[in-house]
């Protein structure tokens, strides 16, 4: 591959070449990602019908052709067929040396986000944490008290009073049921990183869910099988997924609805920190589901702690969802609209000293 092939596919976000019939001559790695299909399915192909822009973009970029000027274009929605849509920044200017030829640069704003996502992620959940240590150690014990003293109660009135009694007790216990779930939040260890096959994680939440919550689901499975191991905990990556189908489940309610499990790789994504490191997240994973979506009002706030789109939701677990992945330094991210949401996690690949010691260990 020469010099030119690698800086193209090292460009960390879409790009596209467009010959002068306004079809797609080639394709780096991150535009694959972007259209989700590879760029043997969409060289050839007319640009717009690959690439979904909610703007009038046909006359101007036209007009850039001809005049041979550059066009940039702010906050517009991109997507694909494949995909949701993505607020972007396009950047379109003429080819040097190839006449009528135009490259498009897309840059999602999601990439943006990627750079201090991971630390507003920890330093949120880190906050929670500790309002839920002390929610927890302050409200149980007097719900303790409040429970019995109700109970005594109970031994000596009518029952037509038996019924308040009744309801302190139910709510009491009710209200313990939720800081446990708290201090599950709080209580979270350390991952024990080690090889994981992600399919066999995935094959296990599948089989869970199927058997549960998920019960009148359908759960189509999508993936690369030549996929490398992933580096975590594989309970709790079993964890994020069962949280992620259970949310779906619920979305779809007792109708039911699909689930699509997709896995691929992809080399070019790779997460950098505001203090310039980074490291390289290939192993994709998608959970898409054919529901109503998340809510408008709180679809940029769904990974914060006690944000919920549930009536009863204690807003926990999409947060501790992101807390598992930001401390496995992985990336998780939601795309929504009414009939298609998608989250996708990003995660390392094993280092290869770890996967040759599990192949000797076994």
């Amino acid at each position: 591959m020469n010099s030119n092939a690698n800086i193209w596919n090292s460009l960390p976000v879409p790009a596209f070449i467009i010959d002068e019939n306004d079809c797609i001559a080639d394709v780096n790695s991150a535009g694959e990602g972007f259209l989700n299909a590879s760029r043997r399915s969409v060289i050839g192909h007319p640009v717009w019908d690959q690439i979904a822009v909610d703007a009038p973009l046909e006359e101007a970029f036209l007009r850039a052709r001809s005049q041979g000027t550059p066009l940039f274009v702010n906050d517009v929605d991109a997507g694909s067929g494949n995909r949701a849509p993505l607020q972007c920044a396009l950047q379109i200017a003429p080819l040097v040396g190839h006449p009528g030829s135009m490259i498009m640069i897309i840059s999602p704003r999601e990439l943006a986000g990627r750079m201090t996502l991971g630390n507003t992620v920890k330093s949120a959940a880190q906050s929670a944490i500790g309002m839920a240590e002390m929610l927890a150690h302050e409200i149980k014990n007097p719900l303790a008290g409040i429970t019995g003293a109700a109970q005594l109660l109970s031994m000596n009135i009518s029952s037509q009073d038996l019924e308040l009694t009744d309801l302190i007790v139910a709510e009491s216990r009710r209200i313990v049921k939720l800081l446990e779930q708290v201090e599950q939040f709080g209580n979270l260890q350390k991952p024990d990183l080690r090889p994981v096959n992600i399919h066999d994680v995935l094959d296990r939440a599948r089989r869970s869910a199927l058997l549960g919550f998920g019960a009148d689901m359908t759960i189509i499975e999508d993936y690369d099988p030549s996929l490398p191991l992933a580096y975590g905990d594989p309970d709790q990556f079993l964890q994020v997924v069962l949280n992620l189908l259970k949310n779906a489940s619920e979305a779809a309610g007792p109708q039911g609805g699909t689930i699509r499990l997709r896995t691929y790789f992809e080399h070019s994504f790779r997460l950098r920190r505001s203090d310039g490191s980074g490291h390289s997240l290939p192993l994709q994973i998608e959970i898409i589901d054919d529901g109503p979506g998340l809510p408008e009002d709180i679809r940029g706030d769904i990974f914060d702690p006690f944000v919920s789109g549930k009536e009863n939701g204690t807003g926990l677990g999409l947060a501790l969802v992101s807390k598992i992945v930001s401390d496995h330094d992985g990336w998780i991210s939601a795309d929504s609209v009414p009939g298609r949401t998608v989250f996708k996690l990003s995660l390392r690949r094993a280092p290869r000293d770890a996967t040759e010691h599990k192949k000797e260990s076994t």
